[in-house]
Formats: C-alpha cells, sequence, structure tokens
C-alpha cells in the first residue's frame, strides 16, 4: 500500500495543477511573492507556475561579493570590521571559495538543547520525515528553542554581511543521518530574482566524519553559470515537470563540474561547527560507510528579505510567512 501512495504521491508532484492548487489553498503566504512581482515587474497571477523564463530579461543587480572586484570591497569594507579576527579571516575566503566556516559556534550545552528538542518532536509525533525519508521539514515552526536556534544572530549577522542584505529565514531541514545528496546548487530548489540572494548555513550537531556521511562541497564552484531550467533538457512541458528532471539536472551538474575542474571537499565537522554557503555552491552529502550511521545536523536556508523568491524544478512561488 505504502508503495502505490509513494507512487501516487510522485505522480502528483509533477502535475503543475496541483501547485496552483497548492498556491490557491495557501494564497495568504503569497503575499511577499505579489509585492516582488510588483517591484520587479513580472506579469504573471502568483497561483501559476513561475520560473526563470517568467523574469525580466537583461542585466540585474548582483550582490555585493559576487562581482569582478569583490575582493577589494571585502577588505575596504567597514563593516567587515565588526567580526572578532577568527571570523574575518574566514569571512576573507568568500569570493574565491563560496563558504566560510565557524568553529564552535554553539556551545555544546546549545547543541544538546537542540538534540533533545528535535527527539521531544519526533518522540511526540509533532514532526515527521518528508517523501526522502531523511529530512525534517520547517521544525522550528513547531518549537521555541529552534526558532531561536535559526534566529541567532551570530549566522544572521554574517549572512546580512555577505548578502549586503538583512536576510529572513525561510527553511530549516534537520537530519539525523547523511542525505548521501548528489552534487547540487541549492539556486535549482531556492531561486531568486535577482539571482544570488539566497544563503544557507549546516550546523553539526555530532561529530561529523567520513565515516557517518559528512558534507562534501566544491570550493570556488559557485563562480560557475547559474543552471537553471533552461540550461539543460529537463524533460517537463507546459503542464507537467519532467519525470526524470532531477536526474537530468544531477548530470548536467556533473557535467559542470568535471569541466569546470572543482575537486570536492569533505566537511569533517565537530559539534556546533557551521558552515556557511553561496546559492551557487556545488554540495551535497557523502555515502555513509555504515548504512543508517547517526549524522544529526541541522540547514538553515535563507532570502534576502527584498527579492523575488521562488522554486525554480517545480516552478512555484515561495511560500513567505508573514510577520
Amino acid at each position: 500500500m505504502r508503495k502505490i501512495l509513494d507512487r501516487y504521491y510522485g505522480k502528483l508532484r509533477k502535475l503543475k495543477a496541483s501547485y496552483v492548487l497548492l498556491n490557491f489553498f495557501n494564497r495568504r503566504k503569497l503575499e511577499h511573492a505579489r509585492r516582488m512581482y510588483s517591484k520587479y515587474g513580472v506579469k504573471r497571477n502568483v497561483l501559476l507556475p513561475i520560473s526563470s523564463a517568467h523574469m525580466p530579461k537583461g542585466p540585474a543587480e548582483s550582490p555585493w561579493l559576487d562581482v569582478p572586484d569583490a575582493q577589494r570591497r571585502l577588505m575596504e569594507s567597514e563593516g567587515l570590521k565588526r567580526f572578532e579576527a577568527s571570523v574575518q579571516q574566514a569571512l576573507l575566503r568568500w569570493p574565491v571559495d563560496g563558504y566560510v566556516v565557524l568553529r564552535g559556534l554553539f556551545t555544546p550545552d546549545e547543541v544538546a538543547a537542540m538534540n533533545s528538542e528535535v527527539d521531544r518532536l519526533i518522540r511526540d509525533n509533532v514532526v515527521d520525515f518528508n517523501f526522502t525519508g531523511r529530512k525534517i521539514m520547517f521544525a522550528f515552526h513547531h518549537s521555541d528553542l529552534l526558532r531561536k536556534a535559526v534566529h541567532d544572530r551570530r549566522i544572521l549577522d554574517v549572512m546580512d554581511f555577505l548578502l549586503g542584505r538583512k536576510v529572513r529565514v525561510f527553511q530549516s531541514i534537520n537530519f539525523l543521518t547523511g542525505s548521501e545528496q548528489h552534487a547540487h546548487s541549492d539556486s535549482i530548489h531556492m531561486t531568486t530574482y535577482p539571482l544570488g540572494y539566497m544563503i544557507a548555513a549546516w550546523i553539526a550537531l555530532e561529530p561529523i566524519t567520513s565515516e557517518n556521511g559528512c558534507l562534501i562541497y566544491h570550493p570556488g564552484s559557485h563562480r560557475l553559470p547559474y543552471l537553471l531550467n533552461d540550461s539543460y533538457d529537463h524533460g517537463g512541458n507546459r503542464f507537467e515537470i519532467g519525470d526524470d528532471a532531477y536526474a537530468r539536472y544531477e548530470g548536467a551538474i556533473d557535467q559542470a563540474i568535471r569541466t569546470g575542474g572543482f575537486p570536492a571537499q569533505e566537511f569533517h565537522a565537530q559539534p556546533g561547527d557551521v558552515l556557511i554557503w553561496h546559492a551557487n555552491l556545488l554540495h551535497g552529502g557523502k555515502k555513509m560507510t555504515t548504512p543508517d550511521a547517526s549524522r544529526k545536523s541541522m540547514v538553515i536556508h535563507c532570502f534576502a528579505e527584498d527579492v523575488l523568491c521562488y522554486h525554480e524544478l517545480t516552478q512555484r512561488p515561495a511560500m513567505m510567512e508573514e510577520r
């Protein structure tokens, strides 16, 4: 029965009409999209499918550290000086590498509290894993403790600085095991117009090694062109998302990595370490040496407050909680 339901759900997830219906029933969460459509001149109903093909043509602004002289701008920035020396040194690598590592950002007590809270939410059936069987989505909506953690200024202040704009938390994902996810850019899932105004943070909630499925990233790959729906044959049409759209996307990413020569690096971490990465940094999860090995972690995805936010792969506007 479960396999039949999964197959049925999979078919629904490929029909664009199902997302239109979802948008209709959640239209109050599309107020931000309406404002941004107006701001950027997107002539489209927010209930309808949306993708990069519907965005304004021509040059668009870029985040201040995505420009050719980003390194000079960063070194001359007064804002850089307000961070402690170790953070400043980490930030200076952003234009080249596309990520920042903040070691020991959360204390052991804070990490223990987050783990206990996730365990409680699962035990009390407040949250559950999504269709992948690995991800717990939006747990911070159900917990004051996790809400405080994802809005921690030690993370958000860095994100605000790197994007040059205030950010707002869009979603959290909690993992108990490794994702084993293929290399990808978050911008195929959480896209912005103008491009580049999404940013993410990954928090280690236990020791992370090669054995339990550490995060893998490709330094410098954020400088590659964004791979969006018009950049590869996704197999979709006006009414449906392609049956194997994401597999085709993964193949295109593999080709980009091989062509560009971006070797993978592993993020080995201790509890409380944080990795912040660029919207276009290619990353994934290493295959676990021991199947289902524990690898507790939490990911935060944030959008800049005043940009258009949507999902390129599923072609729908992002639903934003109004404050």
